[in-house]
């Protein structure tokens, strides 16, 4: 007999590079929460020096969602999973339970665990223009790429998977240039 899988839940990278063995994997949403690049990210899609910027959640009313993708980890596996990303995830994010919804006729996926940045962290920046989060989205890069790939990676999962993420589209064509020639990137 397997004891209980725990289900992990990413909104950022976690979603095309998990990293980690899953035995199922979900589209779905977190409510009362939207997705925004207010952590600096100094270990991963920046440096120290120069900090990209990266997602995180932030609280907003309940009938906003944050769509993403929840893994389901095999039983057994879930404190190795957790070791790891706890190491990924080190740059002020903290653990937190949540719970995904998966669509209609399915039951909501409980309990869920995510990361999140929140404010106090010493990487947490907070709100900025998105042209300026663009900017320097368009300047950063660390040890795990480009941080304007991130973005735009980001970007075209969602809308592969039809997720809704008006603030992440915009950036994401601030990116491309379909907003503008005079654009940072």
């Amino acid at each position: 007999m397997t004891s209980r899988a725990e289900w992990i839940f990413g909104y950022g990278s976690l979603i095309w590079r998990p990293a980690f063995p899953f035995a199922e994997r979900r589209w779905g949403f977190v409510r009362g929460f939207v997705r925004r690049f207010w952590q600096a990210s100094p270990d991963h899609r920046g440096t120290p020096a120069v900090p990209g910027r990266v997602a995180t959640l932030v609280p907003a009313p309940r009938h906003e969602r944050c769509w993403g993708v929840a893994y389901q980890v095999p039983a057994g596996q879930l404190q190795s999973v957790l070791a790891r990303l706890d190491l990924r995830e080190v740059a002020g994010y903290r653990r937190r339970q949540v719970v995904v919804e998966s669509g209609p006729g399915r039951a909501p996926l409980r309990p869920a665990l995510l990361y999140t940045a929140e404010p106090g962290n010493p990487n947490f920046v907070g709100a900025a223009p998105l042209q300026a989060i663009a900017a320097r989205v368009a300047r950063c890069r660390g040890p795990s790429g480009d941080n304007a790939a991130y973005v735009l990676r980001l970007a075209e999962a969602l809308g592969r998977a039809g997720g809704h993420d008006p603030e992440l589209v915009v950036l994401a064509r601030l990116g491309s240039g379909d907003v503008g020639a005079d654009q940072p990137w």
